[in-house]
């Protein structure tokens, strides 16, 4: 426990996010990779979620199976029976992560939509399954678009990559709660610029305790890692509760 870092004491509702699980122990973005996430006490865990063919919310961030599943054939080309049949079922679908996460007890998705035609589908299952409280969202602007019109009250972290702060007119739309930045982007300055705005900063993906210390020292209110055990392991007992 991290009791002598100067920012003990401020992470109270700070997020410790697992990207895509905890890919360093299982495959990202499978059902065993969520389950070992939450087992390190992630507060959240960002998944990614595409549709295959007939429309199905699944966990995958490439377009295609090639990197992860050694298919080199798009996702979109594929059934969700068909996808399970490929890959052995490791290719879970999103309801089947909401019913992992849920058993779990702990911890929320944290839902990235890497494609904005994915949005209102995702939302649905969301609400189907009763895990509007467990989830929230992040991706570009098309995709919280689509988010903010499927679901009005939802939770979104719109992605972030410029400096430039969003413009007006896209805030209006979007109404996100959280502003989610690339690691290098983030300053004290810029943390300090959104949270006067009534924003909260997350950043990713961070994977060295180095970047993680000065992103803390930065006034984040979530960090999303690989390595959820190293950042774990940086946080004041209040956040790693």
């Amino acid at each position: 426990m991290a009791t002598s870092d100067p920012t003990a004491g401020a992470f109270a509702s700070f997020t410790a996010v697992a990207h895509r699980g905890d890919p360093y122990v299982h495959r990202e973005n499978t059902l065993p990779s969520v389950r070992s996430a939450l087992r390190a006490g992630a507060g959240a865990v960002e998944i990614d979620v595409r549709l295959t063919r007939d429309g199905v919310p699944v966990l995958l961030h490439d377009a295609t199976l090639g990197r992860l599943w050694g298919v080199d054939r798009p996702l979109a080309a594929f059934s969700a029976d068909e996808l399970r049949e490929v890959t052995g079922g490791g290719v879970p679908t999103l309801r089947e992560a909401l019913a992992e996460a849920a058993a779990a007890g702990t911890g929320r998705l944290f839902v990235d939509l890497p494609d904005p035609s994915a949005a209102a589908a995702a939302v649905a299952e969301v609400h189907a399954s009763g895990a509007t409280e467990r989830v929230y969202y992040c991706g570009g602007p098309a995709a919280m678009l689509n988010v903010r019109r499927a679901d009005p009250d939802a939770e979104i972290a719109l992605t972030w990559t410029t400096l430039a702060p969003p413009r007006a007119a896209l805030l209006a739309g979007v109404r996100p709660h959280w502003l989610n930045y690339r690691f290098g982007l983030v300053t004290p300055e810029l943390v300090a610029r959104d949270h006067a705005n009534g924003l909260r900063v997350s950043a990713w993906t961070a994977d060295t305790r180095r970047t993680m210390r000065r992103l803390l020292r930065a006034g984040v209110d979530s960090i999303t890692t690989n390595r959820i055990g190293t950042l774990r392991a940086l946080l004041p007992a209040p956040a790693r509760a």
